[in-house]
């Protein structure tokens, strides 16, 4: 029999100063959230954001080696592009 637990929760205490932990506590009732879930949601946020950044930075550091590669004409990056180019100039004759 398979038992499903709840991810272990860890618990943050830091100071905040009072105007902003009333305005903040003002948007979790808006949101119709209390200010534990609210919080959870930004710190999730952060972290995606974060995990955004470096995904985002290492796609442009191998897009900016390929283009490097690319740049060599006896590269297999460069018949690659030579090869995309032909099929684009194809593709935009048939649809003259």
């Amino acid at each position: 029999m398979a038992t499903s637990r709840a991810p272990k929760v860890e618990t943050v205490t830091f100071r905040i100063e009072k105007e902003l932990k009333t305005a903040f506590a003002e948007i979790a009732a808006e949101e119709s959230k209390s200010v534990g879930a609210l919080l959870r949601e930004l710190v999730r946020h952060c972290v995606e954001r974060r995990a955004r950044r470096h995904f985002e930075a290492e796609a442009r550091r191998q897009s900016l080696e390929l283009a490097a590669a690319a740049r060599n004409p006896n590269s297999g990056e460069a018949a690659v592009m030579r090869e995309l180019n032909a099929n684009v100039v194809e593709f935009a004759r048939e649809w003259k």
